[in-house]
């Protein structure tokens, strides 16, 4: 889906490009949106050879002049992407994101992609949420402390100085959508709505005793079949019972401090909520603003070499 807006020339073009998805901005000289495009055109459905071609149809359906430059953060970059962006080694000061883009071979636009971060002691691996968070210190430059980017695979991660000091990941995001669609709980979480009590409770459970996560799961089954479990308690149950497993595995992050959530909305808010059970603060941000931001810090830095 695209929508065009022709008043202003593009000046430069940003793109987010997931596994799953596909996100494009046209930008003004001054940074403001001028149109956008997004579609099913993630990594994990294409060839090498198909991306050069699904960003150049993007362009041509918004008319982006060949001369405009394009930066493109996330999986684009990855081994098994368009072309590789080799990782960043933290500790590393973000003002060197764009120092590590890597233009794209053999095609005639000037297209650059950002490289993501690796971490070794623990291993550890991040594309696209490390232009994110330049995003966040580009709007606030003095944040020392916790961003937390919920998603499929969240990420949390400590900020000092300016640098990615240390980060993990929790599939927690990854295992919900299993176990709903491809595990025996699928027959007892479909449907919409939501049971926020249900959420809360199922937090605090797994905060108490983490291990009860084990012999829990299958209860949610079998509340169904003898008790009519509804399917909206069911669903916030799990969800609560694996955010509520990963703020115990990762409570060394956020504890005693404010935490900064940048993802989708809806998804965000239940983090909030998680935390606040936790007696958290959280700062909320918008994704997309943090992505643009951080491209818009990108392209500066890459200009400057």
């Amino acid at each position: 889906m695209a929508h065009s807006d022709n008043s202003e020339a593009c000046a430069r073009v940003a793109v987010d490009w997931g596994t799953s998805s596909f996100r494009l901005w046209t930008l003004s000289a001054d940074g403001q949106v001028l149109a956008r495009a997004n579609g099913p055109y993630g990594m994990a459905s294409l060839s090498k050879q198909d991306f050069a071609q699904v960003l150049e149809d993007q362009l041509n359906r918004l008319s982006v002049d060949r001369h405009v430059p394009v930066l493109i953060c996330g999986m684009a970059g990855a081994a098994q992407g368009w072309c590789e962006a080799p990782y960043l080694q933290a500790p590393m000061a973000l003002s060197q994101l764009g120092l590590g883009a890597v233009r794209v071979p053999d095609i005639e636009r000037q297209v650059h992609i950002l490289p993501g971060f690796m971490q070794t002691q623990p291993c550890n691996v991040m594309r696209g949420e490390e232009t994110q968070i330049l995003g966040l210190l580009s709007a606030r430059p003095d944040f020392n402390g916790v961003v937390c980017l919920p998603g499929t695979h969240s990420k949390w991660v400590r900020l000092s100085e300016g640098q990615i000091a240390h980060f993990t990941t929790c599939m927690t995001g990854e295992i919900f959508s299993l176990l709903c669609h491809q595990s025996v709980l699928k027959h007892s979480t479909a449907g919409k709505g939501w049971d926020a009590a249900a959420f809360v409770e199922a937090i605090l459970q797994m905060m108490s005793a983490p291990a009860s996560l084990a012999d829990s799961l299958f209860g949610l089954r079998a509340q169904m079949l003898l008790e009519d479990l509804p399917p909206a308690t069911a669903r916030a149950r799990l969800s609560g019972m694996l955010i509520g497993i990963e703020l115990a595995a990762t409570q060394a992050y956020w504890q005693d401090c404010e935490v900064a959530l940048i993802g989708e909305a809806s998804l965000c808010r239940h983090y909030a909520t998680a935390l606040a059970s936790q007696s958290v603060a959280v700062d909320l941000l918008d994704s997309e603003a943090m992505t643009l931001s951080g491209i818009t810090s990108a392209f500066t830095q890459l200009r400057e070499t």
